[in-house]
């Protein structure tokens, strides 16, 4: 069984500070930008937003089974901030730094830039367990402050972070990977977002991993491949 880099049982308070346990003040980010994130829907008025369409959302149909993918998104950030917690320090307080990058981005130009989308059909196709669960996330989340789309970019992220961990089987990071490209499919699908705020999310991705991961870790890699051809 793999042994964790820090034991977490010997963690007080007090040891917030010191060098092992400070990577846990990463978690508190996710109070500030969901709370900013909140703020935001106050402060920008519904009829101030402009609504995100483009062709592809047309040609894209609602597939209900996409809420699998959407809702499996959450344990996948769990997860995969838990293993890293557990196992790679360094590629949990990475990963954190994606997320702030692109929570507190977002905020901004959902403020500066006021988004919805109208995509969402009045009635559903079908009456299933999977539609209703549609409806649950309808009614718990509004239509605005859509682009670009967090959950993409997350996506992306996530992604980005399992496939630069070493003695992770090739087969396991393929498996995520997968994942993260149908959660971020499922937002057009279930029509939580339109293609405008997936490839929105893109650039905010490229952002985010420059910064989170930055020259030292990125020069490094390119001077080794250099070396090899």
């Amino acid at each position: 069984m793999k042994k964790p880099e820090v034991n977490y049982l010997e963690f007080r308070l007090r040891k917030l500070n010191t060098p092992q346990f400070s990577h846990l003040k990463l978690l508190l980010a996710w109070f500030a930008c969901l709370g900013l994130f909140f703020l935001s829907e106050l402060l920008v008025p519904p009829e101030r937003c402009t609504p995100m369409h483009i062709f592809l959302d047309d040609w894209i149909p609602f597939q209900e089974i996409f809420v699998l993918a959407y809702v499996g998104w959450f344990l996948l950030i769990a997860g995969s901030l838990g293993y890293f917690l557990l196992y790679r320090v360094e590629s949990f307080r990475r990963l954190q730094i994606f997320f702030i990058v692109c929570q507190l981005v977002a905020v901004v130009v959902y403020v500066a830039f006021p988004s919805c989308q109208e995509l969402r059909p009045e009635t559903f196709p079908r009456d299933n367990v999977l539609t209703r669960l549609v409806g649950l996330l309808y009614s718990a989340d509004t239509n605005t402050g859509v682009c670009p789309s967090l959950h993409v970019a997350f996506s992306f992220g996530i992604a980005s972070a399992w496939l630069k961990e070493k003695g992770v089987p090739g087969w396991g990071k393929w498996l995520v990977v997968i994942f993260c490209v149908l959660a971020a499919l499922s937002t057009m699908f279930i029509k939580q977002h339109s293609a405008v705020d997936f490839f929105a999310a893109i650039p905010l991705s490229l952002l985010a991993e420059g910064i989170a991961y930055g020259k030292g870790y990125w020069l490094p890699k390119m001077k080794n491949a250099a070396l090899r051809n």
